[in-house]
């Protein structure tokens, strides 16, 4: 007994010490950067909501999106970014926190959260370029000091970066639903054009503060991309070359480490290719973590292909159609017998949504852009059933952080302003933004007014109103289960659940697992069963659902 003890004892101390070795290990070091006098200059406010530093800019639209314009340098544009939102980079960050207490109240998950991260993400400063590091690093500058419990600054704006990945791998668990496709293809005219759904939702006040940012580097190509303030990485973006980037997140392997972010992949592709043979060539080389497509379009090729990558393969989908859909699942010869993807495309609602969105577009006699955002704006399932509104194989699940049209040829570019796809896009021509930018000193709507696409009229109907109800509801039964406190009149509050999306097959889920997590199993059953005679987003779900009928017959 005595040597067992002392055995315990040294490999408990081995373990501290292996720990602490690796928690330090995991410690990213700050870039070096040989001048910093970028830090010595201060914005200024012209008016209300714009700001602006030499050539750099912010300011608010009329539509309540803010707008950025930064040039030159890595460490410059971090800098001058960083300096000219830092009050939005700090709602984004209190927005971010916020909502991973949510998740996780407990202070010593928390920690361990913490931990895992910085173990997690040790390496990624490997696989992100120089210049990336020196941009996110400007950018660190001007963020708060106040969450330097999780990471130190600049380290944590790196994780950010890695977030879409991380998220969508270890929830895989609850992959990103977005949908992207092209029209009008394969032809030597200038109708092609692009829409996207970025189904990324973390809370309303993360969603609020959309930003254009309108980047001028001092290597490659001008581009424009849609995104939050502080990240540089791209999710959705066009170059002055008429090239296009979008990504999808597919299903993957649970990694056991970081690499390249597919935000940072999407950046570079952005910046630094101008056709599809190029963006090819940097997809190939980089090396990352998680499984993604990603849609290119081009302007030059009078075409789009989708990217359609993992962490050990690589493949290329290009068609001779017209039209190109790309949903969360792999269609590449590379892909066609991947366990993954076959398990996917089975079980999860990607295959589903793919079919309605080549539903519209079949379905429609021609294709431009307001035609496109009515596709992306859809809340129906195939064949224009009713399948409760925010339903995951729908085009438009209510959750999108943004969406986006894209005219190559042309360089022009709509993007929805709030809430979700249904208020109103706004349209940007990049041959009259980056040419007006530099010298930009008047507090002027910059888009073109003549091309705005109205408010979707699903804004102001009743349905819109029930489903915020919905949302409301449905997070009071999901923290009454998460804390084990029962909800008084339950029932009441569950009739109203079920009445605001009586279609949503949620609606009945939810019901079923507040009564089920309160012992009663008679009303879990009753709701179970209705639940049964949805459309489910997924068959795990749906399996979910029979257990727990299982286990009440039992």
């Amino acid at each position: 007994m005595k040597f067992l003890k002392r055995g315990l004892l040294i490999f408990f101390i081995l373990l501290i010490f292996f720990i602490i070795y690796i928690f330090i290990d995991a410690q990213i070091s700050n870039p070096i950067i040989s001048n910093l006098s970028p830090l010595k200059v201060e914005r200024t406010k012209l008016d209300t909501n714009f700001y602006k530093i030499k050539k750099n800019w912010l300011r608010k639209n009329t539509s309540g999106i803010w707008e950025m314009y930064i040039e030159g340098s890595a460490f410059e544009m971090g800098v001058y970014g960083g300096k000219l939102s830092k009050e939005l980079v700090k709602q984004q960050e209190d927005a971010f926190v916020e909502q991973i207490k949510v998740f996780i109240p407990s202070k010593n998950y928390q920690k361990f959260l913490r931990y895992f991260i910085a173990i997690f993400n040790r390496d990624i400063d490997e696989y992100i370029p120089k210049e990336y590091k020196n941009e996110i690093y400007g950018i660190s500058k001007s963020t708060s000091n106040e969450f330097n419990y999780i990471a130190p600054n600049y380290q944590r704006m790196l994780n950010y970066h890695a977030a879409h990945d991380i998220g969508h791998a270890l929830t895989d668990l609850a992959m990103v639903g977005c949908t992207s496709f092209g029209v009008n293809i394969n032809e030597n005219d200038s109708n092609m054009i692009i829409g996207r759904n970025f189904d990324f939702y973390v809370n309303d006040d993360f969603a609020k503060n959309k930003m254009v940012c309108f980047v001028n580097p001092d290597s490659g190509y001008k581009f424009m991309h849609y995104t939050w303030a502080s990240m540089i990485g791209v999710v959705s973006g066009m170059n002055e070359k008429g090239l296009t980037v979008t990504i999808n997140a597919a299903k993957s392997d649970i990694p056991t480490k970081s690499a390249m972010p597919i935000s940072i992949l999407a950046r570079q592709i952005l910046q630094y290719a101008q056709n599809i043979n190029e963006a090819i060539v940097l997809a190939k080389q980089a090396k990352i973590f998680v499984s993604e497509s990603i849609l290119i379009g081009s302007a030059q090729d009078d075409n789009i292909v989708i990217i359609e990558k993992s962490p050990t393969k690589f493949g290329i989908y290009k068609t001779k159609d017209k039209n190109i859909v790309c949903a969360n699942h792999f269609q590449s010869e590379t892909f066609k017998f991947d366990e993954n993807n076959i398990e996917n495309i089975k079980n999860s609602a990607s295959k589903y949504r793919f079919d309605r969105c080549w539903q519209l577009i079949n379905n429609s006699d021609s294709l431009n852009y307001i035609k496109v955002s009515s596709i992306l704006r859809d809340t129906k399932g195939l064949n224009d059933e009713n399948i409760g509104i925010g339903n995951e194989k729908a085009m438009n699940q209510l959750i999108s952080h943004h969406s986006i049209i894209f005219n190559p040829k042309k360089l022009k570019v709509w993007v929805s302003t709030y809430p979700f796809q249904i208020g109103k896009y706004i349209e940007y021509d990049l041959n009259k933004v980056f040419k007006l930018a530099p010298n930009y000193n008047k507090n002027v709507d910059i888009n073109d007014t003549n091309y705005t696409i109205t408010e979707d009229k699903f804004l102001y109907s009743q349905d819109y109103k029930n489903r915020k109800k919905f949302v409301e509801i449905r997070h009071q039964l999901w923290l009454s289960n998460w804390n084990n406190k029962p909800i008084k009149n339950a029932d009441v509050l569950i009739q109203e659940l079920i009445k605001s999306n009586p279609e949503y097959y949620l609606s009945y889920y939810e019901a079923g697992n507040y009564f089920f997590n309160f012992k009663d199993f008679n009303k879990a059953e009753k709701y179970y069963k209705i639940c049964l005679t949805k459309v489910f987003e997924n068959e795990n779900q749906r399996a979910n659902v029979l257990e727990k009928l299982k286990e009440i017959a039992e």
